[in-house]
């Protein structure tokens, strides 16, 4: 884990659409915890035993307890806060996802950190809609955990 992280990338609005295919990141390293898994399972009523259940999934598929997909992709926001900042806005809304996947789990336990490229830059009235295809690396495994492609809209 001694990547050179990237510091967040600054860009004026009247530049959103300049930005189409700048690579952002990556974020330092950010450890996925028991307590973070736990308070996951209470918030979304997700108890399943790969996630809560330490002894029962020792023995399980992946030998150890695993994070919630969507705990991973909850860490969105947090991490985009860390890969850019848009100044000269009035507001930011997270206005959707256009695809998530999951391709591999993430161990109690393991490190993430991600990296995003801008994918799309939509000029609207008053707004811009910015696309950034958003991969998220974990330090316990070959590929990564979590690829989405975010959509912001931006408020000029």
């Amino acid at each position: 884990m001694s990547e050179v992280i990237a510091p967040v990338r600054v860009i004026a609005y009247a530049d959103l659409p300049d930005s189409l295919g700048a690579r952002l990141g990556p974020t330092p390293w950010s450890p996925v915890t028991k307590p973070q898994v736990a308070g996951f399972a209470d918030l979304t009523h997700d108890h399943q035993w790969i996630h809560v259940d330490e002894e029962r999934a020792s023995a399980g598929p992946f030998g150890t307890t695993i994070a919630h997909g969507y705990l991973t992709l909850s860490l969105l926001p947090y991490f985009l806060g860390q890969l850019l900042e848009v100044t000269g806005t009035s507001m930011a809304v997270n206005y959707g996802l256009e695809k998530v996947r999951f391709p591999h789990h993430v161990p109690v336990g393991a490190n993430l950190q991600a990296s995003a490229e801008v994918v799309n830059v939509d000029p609207r009235d008053g707004s811009t809609q910015l696309t950034l295809r958003v991969s998220v690396a974990c330090d316990a495994a070959n590929r990564p955990v979590c690829v989405a492609d975010v959509v912001i809209l931006f408020v000029g």
